[in-house]
């Protein structure tokens, strides 16, 4: 199965998020893991990545850009990697380094069961810049506005 991280403060480093560990230290297999577990979570590989983070990858692992596992796998519309990665408890509600939540991403991108997926889940429709709620009206995604239970008119 690769190389384990047990440590998401480390887990995180293998991306280059600064730290006092640079990326460049840490073995090429962490680096290669770590990216690996970034495209399954993209490519929606959902019992593959299951298995990674039942072993002890971080449920809640970030990238250089601070996304997470749900974040990439929502921005990408995988659905059933959402909602496997909210069963195993990880944060639908981190927020990456430009300040997107995973369901603001969703609503973006128009992936209605990833919204109704990471709603349902838990998502804070009032986090982030935008967030949900705002993308929801500047797409004029009313659908999403009444899952939301906001009214059309209202400004978020």
């Amino acid at each position: 199965m690769g190389l384990p991280i047990h440590d998401e403060a480390a887990a995180s480093q293998a991306q280059d998020t600064p730290s006092s560990t640079p990326a460049s230290a840490l073995p090429p297999a962490a680096l290669d893991l770590a990216a690996k577990l970034f495209d399954l979570a993209r490519t929606g590989e959902t019992s593959e990545l299951r298995s990674y983070v039942v072993a002890g990858i971080p449920k809640n692992l970030t990238n250089h850009a601070g996304d997470t596992l749900i974040m990439l796998s929502a921005y990408h519309g995988q659905a059933s990697t959402v909602s496997m990665l909210l069963e195993l408890g990880a944060d639908p509600n981190v927020l990456n380094e430009r300040g997107q939540s995973p369901i603001a991403g969703a609503v973006f991108k128009g992936w209605d069961e990833v919204v109704k997926v990471l709603f349902e889940g838990g998502a804070d429709i009032t986090l982030g810049t935008p967030n949900a709620v705002d993308c929801a009206h500047m797409f004029r995604k009313e659908d999403y506005l009444k899952l939301f239970g906001v009214l059309v008119g209202d400004a978020g």
